[in-house]
């Protein structure tokens, strides 16, 4: 279940993270509240991940995807571009998570 929690914490950080750019400074209402919910729900999940996680572990998996998320979000909602080094380190951070995810035994509880 751990996992699950934080894949939840990760999919509505990056939704608040996506929807930071379009509140212009807090001053649209609409996005301003999927940051502000986005965020809570976020930090709720975590805090259920960190009861059986480590929150070393934790937070790498969660940044580390979060940043190829929210990225890719940007890209799509936002048209930002990146360019090939931003790309390969960014296929670098996924390769730790991966590492960190299939062989650390930091992972288990």
């Amino acid at each position: 279940m751990q996992f699950v929690y934080l894949a939840l914490a990760i999919v509505a950080e990056v939704t608040a993270t996506t929807a930071l750019k379009s509140t212009q400074g807090f001053r649209v209402l609409a996005p301003s509240i999927v940051v502000v919910l986005g965020y809570a729900v976020s930090f709720y999940f975590l805090s259920l991940t960190l009861r059986t996680l480590s929150i070393g572990i934790a937070y790498a998996i969660w940044s580390g995807v979060g940043l190829v998320l929210i990225s890719l979000a940007a890209w799509w909602v936002h048209g930002q571009k990146l360019d090939g080094p931003a790309l390969a380190g960014m296929a670098l951070i996924a390769a730790g998570v991966a590492v960190i995810h299939l062989f650390s035994k930091s992972v288990q509880a």
